[in-house]
């Protein structure tokens, strides 16, 4: 354990205080917890640095530096570049439904969002404590977390059966790992993390035992290089018919105001009527909707509304979702598609991916507004 003079304990109880509730004298902080995680060095005094003299860290820290040198320069490189292009009117909140733990295309693509909200059915988990998850100088659960990430890394998504599998089996439980590895490696600085939950009114409660709620989360403070603090919502909740309509989760969206939205490899669930009430709310409450075709269907985004621009390359769905086929989309991308030079979603090698770019008019928006 380490020692503190009577200075440096107060200091540590301060920063304890203001950086994270989980945070004790003789505990890592949240952070440094995250850069760990994500095979980058932590602050130098943090109890973590001497974890990383092991061979097994390091070889995790040069299997991400691999991953994500090779991730940034053929997807999230040109996908920033896109964003920059045609994101020009960003709005604060930012939703990614159906998400799993993907908030590097959400940071990538929105960067300036200053509230990230993420849904999926991927368990929370529990706040990881490094310390505890030593085991003969090694830290249990790194190749598990190596291999929760390996599709996104790779293909641009998560495959849920296979990543519910891999965070449920892993002694690094839920997805707060996953979400510490793309905040650090997205440059960001995690101040806090708290487990909440969503009451019936849509508002949100640190975690309580059997709080009954349909929605409970994680909200994680991170700051980027500007140093504004931002917040990262991420709830495990059923978004069909029957999960929207017994909990206050829709509601608590619907206090964060008009949206931008994103949606890619979504399963085709928003062409199914059990989840129209998701689906009408994206269309009721976002202002922009980047998605490739598997999000919502064309056909509910009215023209007189929306502003529909397509880009990249529209092929039929993989021959699992036949109910994805889309003659409409077919059409709008054959009238001229702008250039995507990075690949997403389902079809996604370069070449084959699609996005559509949905504006909400504004005399539309005025109109829903009133």
């Amino acid at each position: 354990m380490m020692r503190f003079t009577p200075v440096a304990a107060a200091v540590a109880g301060y920063l304890a205080l203001a950086i994270s509730p989980a945070l004790c004298a003789d505990a890592a902080s949240v952070n440094d917890t995250a850069r760990y995680l994500a095979g980058m060095p932590p602050s130098a005094n943090s109890p973590l640095a001497p974890l990383t003299k092991s061979a097994h860290w390091q070889q995790h820290a040069r299997t991400m530096d691999r991953a994500f040198a090779q991730v940034e320069k053929t997807t999230l490189a040109p996908a920033r570049e896109w964003s920059a292009t045609h994101l020009t009117s960003p709005r604060p909140a930012m939703f990614y439904m159906f998400s799993g733990p993907d908030f590097l295309f959400a940071d990538t693509l929105f960067p300036k969002a200053t509230t990230y909200v993420l849904a999926a059915l991927e368990p929370v988990g529990d706040i990881p404590d490094i310390l505890k998850q030593q085991r003969h100088g090694e830290t249990v659960g790194l190749g598990q977390l190596q291999t929760a990430m390996r599709t996104l890394l790779s293909i641009s998504f998560f495959i849920t059966k296979e990543m519910r599998e891999d965070i449920s089996e892993s002694s690094l439980r839920g997805t707060i790992p996953v979400l510490y590895v793309f905040l650090a490696r997205s440059g960001k600085q995690v101040r806090s993390t708290e487990l909440v939950y969503v009451d019936a009114q849509g508002d949100v409660h640190p975690e309580q035992k059997n709080a009954k709620s349909a929605a409970h989360g994680v909200r994680i403070v991170f700051a980027g290089a500007d140093g504004a603090e931002r917040t990262l919502y991420y709830f495990t909740t059923n978004l069909d018919n029957n999960g929207a309509k017994s909990g206050g989760f829709l509601k608590f969206l619907d206090k964060l105001g008009p949206a931008d939205s994103f949606h890619k490899s979504a399963s085709y669930l928003m062409f199914k009527n059990e989840f129209s009430r998701i689906r009408d709310f994206i269309v009721a409450k976002s202002a922009t909707v980047v998605q490739d075709d598997s999000g919502v269907p064309i056909r509910y985004f009215d023209a007189k509304a929306w502003q529909l621009r397509p880009f990249g390359r529209y092929l039929e769905p993989l021959n699992i979702f036949p109910e994805g086929r889309q003659p409409k989309i077919r059409e709008l991308f054959e009238k001229g598609a702008g250039k995507l030079n990075f690949g997403l979603g389902y079809r996604w090698r370069p070449g084959e991916s699609n996005l559509l770019l949905a504006v909400r008019r504004p005399t539309a928006e005025k109109a829903e507004n009133k």
